[in-house]
């Protein structure tokens, strides 16, 4: 990475934020599919959601993830290396666990009461959001790249702007297809044979509390 990324002045600005949104793509392409499936697909599945409520769902998941950078640009702007040594620490499986078993238990617990609440969508959304949110704590070597650029920039609005175009790389995922699908099959499963959705829920929301707290063994 060049000092394109460093200014907004400098000439090859637009060349350096290309350059970021294909290293967020290689992220969403890729290590975001395999390790955020799981959590997505044992919500979705467990939700009893349709096909187009799981796009839904999953768009919620990957507006989380644009957010998510934009914030750790922006911090690597304003505290410069500091950051990245944050983020390889054990604060991410922490947050991830957390908001893994959360999740989980609003599938069987929480889920109940929202379904007749006329902001029911709002609420269906806030877990997908959460787990985009805290799923791109993981440490890998794009995001290592990307807080570095910021942090050498030293500027927390050109670190938010390279954030959020890393964060709309990584959300162009596989995922869009793959949850839907998951989502169809687990409706056509609970269509055929209603009493399934109650089990088909506490799966989800076991296989969810299950990966946050394996996360947090990790952390510990």
């Amino acid at each position: 990475m060049g000092p394109e990324f460093y200014g907004p002045d400098t000439p090859g600005v637009a060349v350096g934020l290309l350059s970021i949104w294909i290293l967020g793509l290689s992220v969403g392409l890729t290590a975001c599919t395999a390790t955020c499936l799981p959590f997505m697909g044992a919500l979705v599945v467990g939700d009893g959601q349709s096909a187009g409520t799981a796009f839904r769902q999953t768009g919620a998941f990957a507006l989380g993830k644009v957010l998510a950078y934009a914030v750790l640009g922006m911090a690597a702007g304003l505290m410069g290396d500091v950051l990245l040594d944050v983020v390889e620490s054990s604060l991410g499986n922490w947050l991830i666990g957390g908001v893994s078993i959360a999740t989980g238990l609003w599938l069987v617990v929480a889920r109940k009461v929202v379904k007749g609440c006329t902001t029911s969508r709002v609420f269906q959304g806030a877990p997908p959001f959460a787990l985009g949110f805290v799923l791109s704590f993981v440490p890998c070597a794009p995001l290592a790249a990307l807080l570095a650029a910021a942090a050498l920039g030293a500027d927390p609005v050109h670190g938010l702007a390279m954030g959020a175009v890393f964060g709309m790389g990584a959300a162009l995922t596989p995922l869009f297809i793959v949850v839907p699908l998951l989502g169809r099959f687990g409706r056509e499963m609970t269509a055929e044979r209603p009493g399934l959705l109650l089990a088909m829920r506490w799966l989800g929301a076991l296989i969810l509390i299950a990966l946050g707290g394996r996360r947090i063994l990790l952390a510990w």
